[in-house]
C-alpha cells in the first residue's frame, strides 16, 4: 500500500465521529466500548417482598459496629429504606412490602358485584349473630323470671276436628 493511501485512511479516521468509529469497530468484529454517557432518565428500582425480608434478616443478625453500613453499601441501599421496611414489617404489612406502585387495577362489573355481595353477606352474618345473642339473653331472662319460653310450650302438630 502506498504512503499516499495510508495518509488518506488516517485522515478519514480522524474525521470520523466517535459514534461512527464505534460502529466501524463493531462491524469489524471488535467489541464496542461502553457509552460513558449517563442515561437521561433514571429507572426506579423495585424491590420484592422476599428481597426486603432477606435484607432485614441479614441486618437483624449483625451485631458488629459498622456491619449494617457495610451491608447497605454492598446492596446500594439507604438507611431510610431499611427503617421504612422495618416499620412495615412490624405493622404486619407483609403484603405491603411487595405492593406495586401506580394505578390500581380496574375491576370488572362482575368483580364489583361479587365484592358487594360479599359485603352484604358479612353484614347479614353480623346481624344474625347479634339476633342470636339477643335471643339467648331473652331465654336466660325468661328462665330467671320463671316465664314460659317458646321451647316450653308444645307446638300443635295437627288440628283435631
Amino acid at each position: 500500500m502506498s504512503t499516499r493511501k495510508k495518509l488518506k485512511m488516517v485522515a478519514s479516521n480522524v474525521e470520523m465521529s466517535a459514534g461512527e468509529a464505534a460502529r466501524a469497530e463493531a462491524s469489524a468484529g471488535f467489541p464496542a466500548a461502553p457509552d460513558p454517557e449517563v442515561r437521561a432518565v433514571a429507572k426506579r428500582r423495585q424491590f420484592s417482598a422476599a428481597y426486603k425480608l432477606s435484607v432485614l434478616a441479614q441486618a437483624d443478625e449483625m451485631t458488629e459496629p459498622g456491619a449494617i453500613g457495610a451491608l447497605l453499601r454492598r446492596e446500594a441501599l439507604y438507611s431510610s429504606q431499611l427503617t421504612t421496611w422495618r416499620r412495615e414489617r412490624e405493622a404486619g404489612a407483609l403484603e405491603a412490602l411487595g405492593r406495586r406502585r401506580g394505578r390500581k387495577v380496574r375491576t370488572t362489573p362482575e368483580q364489583k358485584r361479587v365484592a358487594a355481595l360479599e359485603a352484604r353477606n358479612a353484614r347479614l352474618e353480623r346481624e344474625l349473630e347479634q339476633a342470636r345473642l339477643i335471643i339467648e339473653v331473652q331465654k336466660k331472662l325468661c328462665t330467671l323470671l320463671g316465664l314460659p319460653t317458646a321451647e316450653d310450650t308444645p307446638v300443635p302438630i295437627g288440628r283435631e276436628s
